[in-house]
Parts: structure tokens; sequence; C-alpha cells
């Protein structure tokens, strides 16, 4: 009896795993970035809210810079309640070459190292890199960025669906009042 239960044990593991790998729950990610093009300054024109940006009322931005060592200095910015700007600067790379769109970001700097790193996953970007929809493989996050300040009623809506498709809901996101950026 207990060679039967163990073997059932090991077949159900086994049979867990090999499923694991098959079926996935995550979103998927764009199978190329050229981070020459991606990098440079984006608007946030919806976002699912987080706690890491609960001060931000406004004018959400993301500047990306591309370093030496290859990874991006990321800057993102906003407007506080307070009419203060708040900024907070940290560091993205690619830890896997061959899944470029999967990106670790991290805002903590301590003794030369970027600790406690978020996922950073991008999900759809346009030919143009003009929009990019960001998203974080268990659906915590997600940002509509773009090139400009506002993006027409199609872009709004493609990218919606592109969320859609990948297991969010469309109404866990808010706009973003980018009228402080309309005349960059």
């Amino acid at each position: 009896m207990n060679v039967v239960v163990g073997f059932l044990g090991v077949f159900a593991l086994a049979a867990i795993a090999f499923l694991g790998g098959v079926v996935s729950d995550e979103p998927v990610t764009v199978p190329d970035v050229n981070l020459d093009q991606y990098v440079g300054t984006w608007y946030a024109i919806a976002h699912i809210p987080t706690s890491f940006e609960r001060q931000c009322i406004a004018g959400t931005t993301a500047t990306y810079t591309l370093l030496e060592n290859g990874q991006i200095r990321v800057e993102n910015a906003c407007i506080t309640a307070s009419g203060e700007t708040s900024v907070a600067v940290g560091r993205a790379w690619v830890p896997d070459t061959h899944n470029p769109g999967q990106l670790k970001v991290s805002f903590v700097h301590l003794l030369g190292f970027w600790l406690f790193p978020g996922d950073y996953w991008i999900l759809d970007i346009t030919d143009g890199y003009t929009v990019a929809v960001v998203g974080h493989p268990k659906l915590r996050y997600g940002w509509i960025l773009s090139r400009t300040p506002t993006v027409d009623e199609d872009t709004l809506a493609h990218s919606f669906a592109r969320f859609e498709e990948a297991g969010y809901s469309r109404y866990d996101f808010v706009l973003i009042d980018q009228s402080v950026n309309a005349n960059p």
C-alpha cells in the first residue's frame, strides 16, 4: 500500500510540474525590445493605483536612460497634492536575454546593489515605440505609457484590450491627469 501511495504521490507531482510548465496564467510579453528605442520619456496615461504612487495626483512620467553597462536608469516623477514634484530614481535591467520584455526594476540602492527588484513586463509596444502596455506577471501592476501626454480613444481601447487579453480587468485602471504636461 505504501508503495502505491508513494508512486501516486510522485506521479501527481510529476503531472503538476509538467502542467505547470505548459499552462501559465502569466501574461505574454513582447518577444523583442530595442532598448535604444525604448529609452526616453514616457507619460503614464492610465494605471492600476499602487501604494508607491499614492502621493501622485497628476503628471506622472517615466524617463529611461540607457547606461554603458546595459542597465537602464529609471526616473519616475509626478505632481503631488501640495503641487511639488516627487521623483524616484532606480535601475532596470533585463535578467534573461531570451525574454527581453521581462525586466526587473529596483528603487532600493545599498552598498552598490539594487535590492528588492520588481517585475516590469512589456506586454505590448507599438511599432514606432510610441505606446507601451506594461504589466506584472501576477497582474498586480499595470501602466499604459505614451510618448505624448494624451492618446486617442482607439489607442486607449487597444491598450485596454491587450490588458484584458493578459487577464487584467479594464476596471482596475484609472486615467492619469496629464494636463500639466499638455504643452511639454
